[in-house]
């Protein structure tokens, strides 16, 4: 079986993008060139896959249903600009892909969405640009503002490493089968050099990992555990503030201290 002809697996999350329009509208949203290293993740049918091979210099696509793999390999084994990768994306080694200038697009499971793009941080220093469908709701968290209903975790994570723009609504009806929520295109490019000057990473996971946990706790409350709240006054936050109501670089003035408190000493 060719991946034109291959059935959706509902495990997967699997829905195959089939509108035409709709696929021209994204290729030219992703504008691929022939000097493009494009890595795309869930190529499924090849619907983008196609366009894709025919512009840009290199193609890496990352599929973990096997049948595709076949499918896509076969289709394609006349091209020497492509390699399909059988395996999942959530615990895929984007870095040995290259040293940098890696472009990642793809029409990411739903499912899976949130801790794929928690896993692509951990490669923003080799990827110059990341465009990708995801659930209109998950899309308008990226972006959210501060003070917003929408604003979270995955907001100020994103946003510290990178700018974060919707670009394309999709209705539900550009796909088969028909998912049940409307779908939105989002453009992530990393800061380069880094707009806020953040100790280290996983210290920011931490914090806002337990800021957001309860969310309508205070965060006197909800970093109890992690940080004192000493530590919010010489942030210059409200102890009786809400998670939602911190900028970015507030949560990234917090990970600081938290990752200076665990190395007493360091400037």
């Amino acid at each position: 079986m060719n991946a034109a002809e291959h059935r959706p697996k509902k495990r997967f999350g699997q829905h195959f993008l089939h509108d035409p329009a709709v696929i021209r509208r994204i290729i030219d949203l992703i504008r691929p060139a022939r000097d493009d290293h494009i890595v795309e993740i869930g190529p499924g049918r090849g619907a983008l896959t196609r366009s894709l091979l025919q512009a840009a210099g290199r193609l890496d696509v990352i599929e973990i249903d096997r049948g595709l793999c076949a499918g896509l390999r076969a289709e394609f084994k006349s091209s020497r600009n492509l390699l399909v990768h059988s395996g999942d994306a959530l615990h895929f080694d984007f870095g040995r892909l290259g040293r940098g200038g890696l472009r990642i697009v793809g029409n990411l499971p739903y499912n899976i969405s949130t801790p794929l793009l928690f896993h692509l941080l951990n490669f923003i220093e080799v990827t110059d640009e990341m465009i990708f469908m995801l659930q209109k709701e998950v899309a308008e968290r990226v972006s959210a503002s501060a003070g917003s209903r929408q604003y979270g975790r995955l907001s100020v994570m994103l946003q510290c490493y990178c700018a974060a723009e919707t670009l394309l609504r999709i209705q539900p009806d550009a796909f088969r089968p028909r998912p049940g929520v409307d779908s939105a295109m989002i453009r992530l490019r990393p800061c380069k050099p880094a707009r806020h000057r953040l100790a280290d990473g996983e210290a920011l996971a931490i914090i806002t990992r337990a800021a957001f946990a309860q969310r309508r706790k205070t965060l006197k409350n909800a970093l109890q555990t992690v940080l004192p709240m000493a530590a919010l006054i010489k942030a210059g936050i409200a102890p009786e503030k809400r998670a939602e109501n911190l900028t970015v670089q507030e949560f990234v003035a917090l990970a600081n201290l938290y990752h200076q408190a665990r190395r007493p000493g360091l400037p």
